[in-house]
């Protein structure tokens, strides 16, 4: 078998032993469903097809959301051969014995669209096959894919394509399209007269997430056990069980390398910061049913409790930490619920990023200021020599002060004074702010501590000076 096909306005002969969702492509844009907003009358990608002109594209959005209708859409509309390749098999030998073809055809005066499926999955050589072609005209490139082409497209071609983003399809929508098939007696179910309610189809749209490929197959697979257990041709029906059998287990959109890794983790997070707890429990189930690292969760989940609640709760690390010792040691999916009581106590705690922001603040004065010296009064002075160099001379122990506050300097000379630290009044924060203006009071009055009897000897304060 070719590893690429080429058939007129890119359409198939026979529908024969083809999936339910293969058959029921539209062939026109009028009997396209979803994806207004391109091509919507009036809308930028309808006039580019209706002017005959479409140029390179790239088309980006989830399964199942017509990437594949849409280039075929194109190609008969524009009276082009369509050639449709695999990233997943084709290579180099093959693109350049198509674009030779294509070359040949441009010269005759036929016009080729390339349709490539997955095309983030064609490494750097590969993409570079097509650039030139692309620059000639000889072809008219047509990519689709999953992950965001701004990572995974090289960037001269995708210079030279136009990238439009697929949305979802609406649960409205994908009824709409289960319907169709339910009456299309030529290339859908119709000829098996079914019998399905709409809170059935509701229920398989909604169980799609977005995904009509995905919906078109339960469906088939529904109709197919009607049949086997009512024993008729026709008129079965769909029942709810038997739809929930056909489902098996809902179809969550994920990608644990990809963009909607990042997206979902980033809306727990969110989720977290703005107190939300009931948002925050539905993106993490999100996570875990799509089959996330359990661990990957409770690093950032950690990350989490120090980044935006720090010390206004400080209790809130231990019972992450806690939490992540809890999915390690007991697994999944019983570990679910230390991961959920975790976010849920993040969510509703104080919040606050000061310990963050004074971290920030600290590294961004490392990177730009000049690395001075150890103060030398509170240098390590382990030896004679040292002490002799001045290391620990001046130095304050601050248990022999009576508020065990010194007035002594512990920054360098360059940062003398500078304030990182701005407790907020969250929390345990607020104990932390009113202590820190204590602080700063007593450092002008400190004074020696009488010794008593109590008091570590002068080798003891020695050697907790130098520790």
């Amino acid at each position: 078998m070719s590893l690429f096909q080429t058939l007129p306005g890119g359409q198939d002969k026979g529908d024969g032993g083809r999936p339910l969702a293969d058959r029921m492509r539209p062939r026109a844009l009028d009997d396209y469903v979803g994806q207004e907003h391109l091509v919507g009358p009036g809308k930028p990608l309808r006039t580019q097809i209706e002017r005959d002109d479409p140029g390179s594209l790239i088309f980006w959005g989830p399964p199942g959301t017509g990437k594949t209708t849409l280039a075929k859409i194109i190609a008969n509309m524009t009276r082009a051969d369509f050639i449709e390749f695999s990233a997943v098999l084709a290579g180099i030998k093959e693109i350049k014995q198509v674009m030779a073809d294509a070359e040949r055809a441009r010269q005759y005066g036929t016009r080729t669209i390339v349709f490539i499926d997955e095309i983030h999955r064609f490494n750097k050589a590969q993409q570079d096959a097509f650039l030139p072609h692309v620059e000639k005209g000889n072809i008219r490139l047509i990519g689709a894919t999953t992950e965001n082409p701004s990572f995974e497209i090289n960037s001269a071609l995708l210079s030279r394509t136009r990238v439009y983003v697929l949305k979802p399809l609406t649960e409205e929508q994908i009824v709409l399209l289960l319907e169709r098939a339910l009456s299309d007696e030529e290339r859908g179910l119709g000829s098996m007269k079914l019998k399905v309610s709409t809170d059935v189809l509701k229920k398989i749209a909604s169980y799609s997430s977005g995904d009509a490929r995905s919906a078109y197959n339960v469906l088939e697979i529904a109709a197919s056990l009607a049949k086997q257990i009512s024993g008729k041709e026709t008129g079965a029906e769909i029942t709810d069980e038997i739809v929930q059998d056909a489902l098996q287990k809902r179809v969550l959109l994920y990608d644990k390398a990809g963009e909607e890794h990042y997206n979902l983790i980033s809306a727990l997070h969110k989720s977290v910061r703005n107190s939300d707890p009931d948002a925050a429990l539905y993106w993490l189930a999100r996570m875990l049913e799509a089959g996330e690292d359990p661990l990957y969760i409770a690093r950032r989940v950690v990350r989490m409790s120090v980044e935006d609640i720090g010390l206004a709760d400080p209790n809130a690390l231990a019972l992450c930490m806690a939490a992540r010792d809890a999915v390690d040691f007991i697994g999944m999916p019983e570990g679910n619920l230390a991961l959920a009581q975790a976010v849920v106590y993040l969510s509703v705690a104080p919040k606050s990023n000061a310990l963050y922001t004074a971290y920030g603040e600290v590294l961004a004065d490392v990177e730009r200021t000049a690395a001075e010296p150890v103060p030398l009064h509170i240098r390590n002075a382990p030896t004679q020599l040292m002490k002799g160099l001045g290391y620990g001379a001046g130095y304050q122990y601050a248990h022999d002060l009576q508020n065990k506050v010194a007035d002594m300097q512990c920054l360098p000379d360059n940062l003398r004074d500078r304030q990182y630290y701005f407790p907020t009044n969250e929390g345990v924060e607020r104990r932390i702010r009113e202590r820190l203006e204590e602080i700063r009071k007593l450092r002008s009055g400190t004074r020696p501590k009488a010794p008593d009897s109590e008091s570590p000897s002068p080798e003891k304060r020695q050697k907790k000076s130098r520790e």
